[in-house]
């Protein structure tokens, strides 16, 4: 079983900046592919990035590339999610998550943290 808790999040004007951790317990994460999701209030959860087992695949989404940067230090056992030119469609509770395989789809991941809430801002 894998615990995931998140944080770093909070109120950030846009433009600003906040680093996302995701810290793992229970075992490590680090055979699983790691995402960050999102969910605004009245939307579905949505996909932001990926990350592979070993860090050295990445897939972002279109609102993220560019802006978002995600990675991993496996000693750690944390994930983590750096989000820089932050814009007000950019509120949401962000989820980090935990897949046996390399996909973006929310339905493939097999452990969820609870989220930590992000407000941008105008």
């Amino acid at each position: 079983q894998v615990q995931l808790v998140e944080s770093g999040g909070g109120l950030v004007q846009a433009g600003g900046s906040l680093r996302l951790s995701c810290a793992a317990s229970g075992r490590t994460v680090s055979s699983y592919a790691m995402g960050w999701f999102r969910q605004a209030p009245g939307k579905e959860r949505e996909f932001v990035a990926i990350i592979s087992s070993s860090g050295g695949n990445t897939v972002y989404a279109g609102s993220a590339k560019g802006r978002f940067t995600i990675s991993r230090d496996n000693a750690k056992n944390t994930v983590y999610l750096q989000m820089n030119s932050l814009k007000p469609e950019d509120t949401a509770v962000y989820y980090c998550a935990a897949s046996s395989h390399f996909r973006i789809g929310a339905r493939e991941y097999d452990y969820w943290g609870q989220g930590t809430q992000v407000t941008v801002s105008s």
